[in-house]
């Protein structure tokens, strides 16, 4: 297998864009990612459009806005992994040795699409076991049943929709980009406890790019290559019970094994993580997912500012969160998380969410995130859950 190296990506601001078409928003992420590298279209052996709902023939209706040269085009559906499963595919098409250099698409245009989840066989479904399937019930159960295993409170799941708003704030790509101290997080409308309003994702429609080549190649188009560490795709195994119906952990503690295998490195050696925030909840639960701390540790890695950024808690929100905060509390990794503002903020257009994480931490590697740079980032791990079930991790290092 051969080295890949990123060597250019873009993300349009996510937002809402009723008066374009999604092939036209993937088309200018594509377009801008080329830009960032100095790559003609001519110079791109194929193309990977990950897309969820516009998905037949998504690529090649996005080449017809760039250009269409004639190469070949994979159209990629892995629900909310979707963008991110195109840059896996991507990856191995360069580290295989079939191309030397490939783009990677993720694109989504939400409309009206309401609250996912529901459907199926009622008699075998979450829907007829436990009452609701739609994505806040789940993350809501998820989050009381780390609850009811840790004592983790709500005002804990409720310091990362602070913080990622709170990072939001210097990410002008964000969808939003305000502040929310922790009252406002508890007072707004509770919509599947522990989350209220505050605590879940917003929707919306957005595209992101990614060029990869071989490394050999690389060095013709920039002195700064981010090489692929470690690419994984992982789906639920069997289990004969989980208290959390569906089971959002295992798949991704499967995938953060294999690709800390992979990079040879592990948690304490990332300066950044950008994870899967659908829900406040599973921000906490992710951090433990992932490795960044013990199992039953989320509620105090919060609140110890290791996640934020410059790992620590802004004087404006000390006196609220020092109550939640354990003194004696020492974090395993210090890597922050979501300095974009995470889906809490940026936004959550499905087929993009993946590739936008990967261009969020290309940029900090190359040191070019303006004011929410992570200071000497030189490893960032970008996670995404899509609950089909999928998992990728991908692992970037300078």
């Amino acid at each position: 297998m051969r080295e890949v190296a990123v060597i250019g990506v873009s993300m349009i601001k996510f937002g809402r864009y009723p008066d374009r078409s999604v092939q036209e928003l993937g088309a200018q992420a594509g377009l801008e990612a080329l830009k960032d590298c100095g790559v003609e279209m001519k110079a791109v052996e194929a193309l990977y459009s990950g897309n969820l709902y516009q998905t037949s023939g998504s690529g090649q209706r996005i080449l017809q806005q760039m250009g269409q040269t004639g190469i070949p085009v994979v159209n990629v559906a892995n629900a909310c992994a979707t963008g991110s499963t195109a840059f896996r595919e991507a990856y191995f098409a360069i580290a295989s040795g079939a191309y030397d250099m490939v783009l990677a698409i993720g694109s989504e245009q939400m409309g009206k699409q309401g609250l996912l989840g529901s459907g199926g066989d009622p008699a075998t479904s979450p829907e007829g076991r436990v009452g609701s399937y739609i994505m806040p019930s789940v993350f809501g159960m998820a989050g009381m049943e780390h609850s009811r295993a840790y004592g983790t409170q709500q005002e804990h799941f409720a310091l990362a929709s602070v913080k990622n708003h709170f990072h939001s704030t210097q990410n002008p790509l964000a969808q939003y980009q305000k502040e929310s101290p922790l009252d406002e997080v508890l007072n707004s409308r509770t919509i599947a406890y522990p989350n209220t309003l505050l605590m879940c994702c917003p929707t919306g429609d957005g595209a992101a790019a990614a060029v990869l080549c071989s490394m050999d190649k690389a060095r013709q188009y920039t002195t700064q290559p981010i090489k692929v560490a470690a690419s994984v795709l992982t789906s639920d195994p069997y289990t004969d019970r989980d208290l959390t119906l569906p089971d959002i952990s295992t798949l991704t503690r499967n995938a953060a094994k294999i690709a800390y295998e992979q990079a040879g490195l592990g948690p304490e050696d990332l300066s950044q993580v950008e994870l899967h925030d659908c829900f406040a909840t599973a921000e906490l639960l992710h951090y433990e997912n992932l490795g960044l701390c013990a199992d039953g540790e989320a509620g105090k890695h919060v609140a110890s500012g290791a996640p934020w950024i410059n790992n620590r808690i802004p004087t404006k929100y000390e006196e609220d969160i020092a109550p939640l905060q354990d003194k004696t509390y020492q974090p395993r990794s210090k890597a922050v998380v979501n300095a974009s503002g995470g889906l809490l903020s940026k936004g959550h257009p499905l087929g993009a969410t993946g590739v936008a994480n990967i261009a969020e931490i290309v940029w900090h590697l190359r040191g070019q995130a303006g004011n929410r740079q992570v200071e000497g980032s030189k490893v960032g791990l970008a996670h995404v859950i899509g609950l089909a079930s999928a998992c990728t991790i991908n692992i970037l290092q300078k």
